[in-house]
């Protein structure tokens, strides 16, 4: 089966990550298509967000590695102190907060 996965988040200042959930990704619920997603998996930002690091799998490689389990409002977080998104996607339940 071939997954889907989200588009590459670019915000607005040029911070980018991606925001994956599904069944394979570390997020909670640990399922494809749920309607909301309480974590989700971010992965291989392009600049160190000291927001997350305690999140970061390897974290001697922040922008190298996969996030596990990142709390779905400081995903919205991160967002907003980026200048939110220019363009992107992510998983159900995280609010899209456009660039202005």
């Amino acid at each position: 089966m071939i997954r889907k996965l989200n588009k590459t988040v670019f915000c607005k200042d040029g911070f980018e990550m991606s925001v994956q959930a599904n069944d394979t990704a570390y997020c909670d619920p640990r399922i494809a298509h749920a309607d909301k997603y309480i974590s989700v998996e971010i992965g291989f930002p392009n600049r160190i967000e000291e927001m997350i690091l305690e999140y970061a799998e390897d974290r001697e490689s922040p922008t190298g590695t996969v996030y596990a389990y990142v709390p779905s409002s400081l995903v919205s977080l991160v967002i907003a102190k980026h200048g939110g998104i220019v363009e992107g996607e992510l998983p159900a339940g995280i609010p899209y907060l456009r660039a202005d």
